[in-house]
């Protein structure tokens, strides 16, 4: 796909099935997001795949901090927020691993590659003909749920983007 058509067509996916990227095309769809523009050349994004055991994880951290933002949360609400993470076959967790040390760097320059890093994966993954969705939520600002991820409280989740085939 052309680079202007990829961009004039890019939407989110309203759904994603089986299968998602191969092996060889999520290399290039990483690869391409980490040539993101980046002031100072910190490369400050974490480019994180879910495999089976992470999503695991993941979607405990999810739901714990479902509980902990819902007074008494229903057993649905809980199997709801436990759901989210399979419904692609494919994720990757964008982060912002923020240097505090960096002077001439702000957190907001750091964040905003992150962003534009996420932003060349969605492009690089819908040129190659897959469907994505970026989302977020209340989660992604939860601590324990950055940490389940290896981020620290301080760092941001920038997109939880779902990889696949767009469903009809």
């Amino acid at each position: 796909m052309e680079l202007f058509e990829a961009i004039l067509t890019r939407a989110s996916a309203a759904r994603l099935a089986e299968p998602g990227p191969t092996a060889a095309h999520l290399a290039c769809i990483l690869d391409a997001a980490s040539h993101a523009p980046d002031h100072g050349r910190l490369k400050p994004w974490r480019l994180i795949v879910l495999d089976e055991a992470a999503r695991h994880r993941f979607a405990d951290a999810l739901v714990a901090a479902r509980r902990a933002r819902l007074p008494e949360p229903t057993e649905e609400q809980l199997s709801l927020e436990r759901e989210k993470i399979w419904r692609s076959p494919t994720i990757v967790v964008v982060g912002c691993a923020v240097d505090r040390e960096q002077p001439k760097v702000p957190e907001i320059e750091q964040v905003i590659a992150a962003g534009a890093a996420a932003q060349n994966l969605f492009l690089a993954a819908h040129g190659l003909g897959y469907g994505v969705m970026w989302k977020t939520g209340p989660s992604a600002y939860d601590a324990g749920v950055k940490a389940s991820l290896g981020l620290q409280a301080h760092d941001h989740i920038v997109g939880i983007i779902h990889l696949g085939t767009r469903a009809k």
